[in-house]
């Protein structure tokens, strides 16, 4: 007998039909499973056979034909042992087959016959929806997840005979309720480092307020000791709390890879800190499934890189494409997948092997040649694509024992939003939600300078030999200063104060 269970596949973080057929005939019991299955799928076999049996259900001792179609697409990981199950029973006749053609199967199976959690529920249920599905069984640990997808019957399982029971109406499960996002957000507890905790470095500070206001990279130099590594732990305090969209952005991402906490969603900006032995792959994503790596799961968050100049250069190299556009395409054999990349990068970095050069207080005892390799480690193209270089020195005895209390994160923080809904509303009408991802077109519009400007701009272009690019990020950072001053205009101290975030364009030139 032939049935028919309807199932999801993911290819990145983008979901697609599965139809699991599965037909019963006479002759030597035996299981071909076709349709493009990876290693996972095809140990399915035993699993679906023990996990049948210790449900107290019967396996068909015939013919059994699994085909997972569409046939010319890859289909990896366990989420289809569940539908498979299902299908079997059904093409059998414990389990009507008109009651299963309305849902939608995902889970893995154990072989005692509990239903477990599999990765990347969350852009599965977003990809149904928009087919117009509205029906689902999937793994009761995945019920945090899925309960933030309104319009949908969801019904949570924790094993096989559960699943069968409800088909055959024989037992009820309830219905999976929504979870209201803003509530869980007011719950959490953040964890993220205050301002208030560094002292000193007021400079740093002020770069820092910029970048979180316009969505701006910046590269910190300084010697060690200096605060960079705390001063970029403490930025995830200022930015601005994710809407409920782009929350579901990053947990598509961090469900697909697995990482999602008990949560069901991600709450926070990401804040990613690979270390610097971190490899191409895991950094750009991929592997033989394609995987998302740290660029992509700092989406909508921020990717801190330590001490740039110790990672590989090629590794490092790979952020050019993500800084530009805010993606970064994972091509394998098999396939080739994009995700969604667009982070805030802070980066920091000695400015010479013994870390002194340029500090006032310490002196250094690196030659030139020695500066220059240094700093090679890494392009001036990657250097041109951040927006704001910070020069970090150390702090005095003094600045770290005034009794003076440092502004905390929550006052910056509400200057940072004052931006930020300027910058929404000037780009209501476009893809753009912040001044760092203007386009060439709107850089002209928004981004308009008067004679004295233009003479500064001019000045600055000459004498530190900028690229066109970089012209365009002492613009962009411009609009940000004039937002933070609730300016309309770009006015002659904005370029100014924009312009002296590009001075290293010129001093480490390498």
């Amino acid at each position: 007998m032939l049935s028919k269970v309807l199932s999801y596949g993911l290819i990145g973080i983008e979901g697609f039909g599965v139809q699991v057929e599965v037909d019963i005939t006479g002759g030597l019991p035996s299981v071909d499973l076709v349709g493009l299955a990876d290693t996972a799928i095809k140990e399915s076999k035993e699993r679906v056979r023990s996990a049948i049996k210790n449900s107290g259900l019967d396996y068909p001792i015939n013919k059994i034909t699994i085909n997972l179609a569409p046939a010319d697409k890859k289909k990896e990981g366990p989420l289809y042992d569940l539908p498979i199950a299902i299908a079997i029973l059904s093409a059998c006749n414990q389990i009507p087959i008109e009651s299963v053609k309305d849902y939608i199967f995902l889970g893995e199976l154990s072989l005692d016959g509990s239903v477990k959690r599999v990765n990347g529920v969350l852009p599965i249920l977003i990809a149904a929806r928009k087919e117009g599905f509205k029906k689902f069984i999937i793994p009761k640990s995945n019920a945090n997840e899925a309960s933030f997808i309104s319009g949908l019957d969801i019904f949570c399982v924790e094993n096989l005979r559960d699943a069968k029971e409800f088909l055959c109406a024989e037992k009820e499960i309830s219905k999976l309720q929504v979870s209201d996002y803003e509530t869980l957000k007011e719950q959490k507890n953040s964890q993220v480092v205050d301002f208030k905790l560094v002292k000193g470095q007021r400079s740093a500070k002020r770069a820092l307020e910029i970048a979180a206001a316009g969505g701006h990279n910046v590269i910190m130099i300084g010697p060690p000791g200096s605060g960079k590594t705390l001063l970029a732990k403490c930025f995830s305090s200022i930015l601005p709390d994710m809407t409920f969209e782009e929350a579901l952005e990053v947990t598509k991402i961090h469900s697909v890879a697995g990482q999602l906490s008990s949560a069901g969603i991600v709450l926070e900006r990401p804040f990613r800190t690979p270390h610097h032995t971190t490899t191409k792959i895991a950094l750009t994503g991929g592997n033989k499934n394609a995987t998302p790596g740290e660029i992509s799961l700092a989406h909508n968050g921020v990717l801190f890189l330590d001490e740039l100049p110790e990672y590989d250069r090629h590794t490092i190299e790979t952020l050019r494409q993500p800084l530009e556009d805010g993606v970064i395409t994972v091509s394998r054999a098999q396939m080739s997948v994009t995700y969604p990349a667009s982070f805030t990068l802070i980066a920091s970095m000695n400015p010479c092997p013994c870390g002194n050069y340029g500090s006032s207080k310490q002196e250094c005892r690196c030659s030139p040649a020695q500066i220059h390799k240094y700093l090679s480690r890494f392009s001036g193209p990657l250097m041109d694509r951040i927006d704001l270089h910070v020069e970090v020195d150390s702090v005095s005895f003094d600045e770290l024992n005034a009794k003076q209390e440092e502004e905390c994160s929550a006052d910056i923080k509400i200057r940072v939003n004052k931006a930020r809904k300027v910058q929404l509303e000037r780009f209501k009408n476009s893809k753009n939600f912040c001044n760092s991802k203007m386009s060439v077109a709107s850089c002209k519009k928004y981004c308009k300078l008067d004679d004295e400007c233009s003479e500064l701009m001019k000045m600055a272009f000459e004498n530190l030999h900028l690229s066109a690019r970089a012209h365009d990020k002492i613009l962009k950072v411009a609009r940000t200063i004039a937002d933070l001053d609730g300016c309309e205009n770009i006015e002659p101290q904005h370029i100014a104060e924009a312009i002296q975030y590009r001075s290293l364009d010129d001093k480490y030139k390498v």
